[in-house]
């Protein structure tokens, strides 16, 4: 089974190192759990029966159900290479369902506080103080993912019609317009960039010339969000659910905001509407005369 799995994780090359860790970790323990609980340990005799039993052991100890799913979405991934590569004619996964969470509601970052950041924002007049602004602007300016912002190339940048296009999850292409702010930090960006430019022709790139990578985007957004604002987390994604609230508290289009975000379903958006909501009740709390 886990020679298996290793052929897996090299067919899935789009896989990250954490994703991997995190997939091999998980298998492990299905693995040592099926040893425990059959005699017979082929990937062929696998069936939903054992899996459900390694679930109810998870929630026995007290593993909570994000996790959980987790563990689930790896097992089901890893059986639906199996049934491509013919190793498997049945897949054990097909029948399980993923156990009901609570819904998070996504933390933002007030308007006043995102003011004072841009306000208050003091970068190097180098090349990476301007990509740091940009890449600011560009997270909270268009609420565009890590990897899309790091994917992101020069030919991307319409700068006649100020607007991005963006190859979003399952290389879904979007168009994503630029405010005026945004628009100006690519431009006053793009006057030093080819000091750095590398033949990729990648947007954002390290002061080396080499492509851009999470790690040092997170650092970036660490850096200058917590010098301005109290939050209880620093990361590029905060900045994407704090344009997505904005724009549903200035009464934004619930469809328009699903397709500027890439969302493959309304679902995902709609999570961002109880924090909406919220923002109706301090209106009505402090406008209405019976309140």
């Amino acid at each position: 089974m886990k020679d298996a799995f290793i052929k897996y994780l090299k067919f899935e090359k789009r896989l990250s190192q954490h994703t991997i860790l995190s997939y091999s970790n998980d298998l492990n323990q299905f693995i040592l759990f099926y040893k425990q609980y059959s005699s017979n340990q082929s990937i062929e005799k696998v069936d939903k029966r054992s899996i459900r039993s390694w679930i109810v052991e998870l929630s026995l100890n007290n593993l909570s159900p994000r996790s959980i799913n987790r563990k689930i979405a790896t097992i089901r991934s890893f059986y639906k290479f199996l049934i491509k590569r013919d190793y498997i004619k049945k897949n054990p996964t097909a029948s399980i369902n993923s156990l009901k969470t609570d819904q998070t509601i996504p933390n933002f970052i007030k308007e006043k506080d995102i003011k004072i950041l841009f306000q208050n924002l003091v970068v190097k007049k180098d090349y990476n103080g301007h990509r740091d602004k940009l890449i600011l602007e560009l997270l909270y300016g268009t609420g565009i993912r890590i990897s899309e912002l790091i994917n992101l190339k020069i030919n991307d940048i319409n700068l006649i019609k100020k607007e991005i296009k963006v190859l979003g999850k399952r290389k879904k292409e979007r168009i994503i317009p630029l405010h005026e702010n945004a628009y100006l930090e690519i431009k006053n960006y793009l006057s030093i960039y080819n000091e750095k430019k590398n033949g990729d022709d990648f947007l954002m790139l390290t002061k080396n010339g080499k492509k851009l990578y999470p790690m040092l985007i997170y650092r970036i957004v660490k850096k200058h969000l917590s010098s301005l604002i109290n939050s209880k987390k620093y990361n590029p994604h905060l900045l994407r659910h704090t344009f997505a609230t904005h724009l549903l508290n200035k009464g934004g289009d619930l469809n328009s905001i699903k397709d500027l975000l890439g969302h493959s379903s309304l679902a995902a958006t709609q999570v961002y509407t109880h924090n909406s909501i919220e923002k109706l009740k301090e209106t009505f709390n402090s406008s209405h005369p019976r309140a």
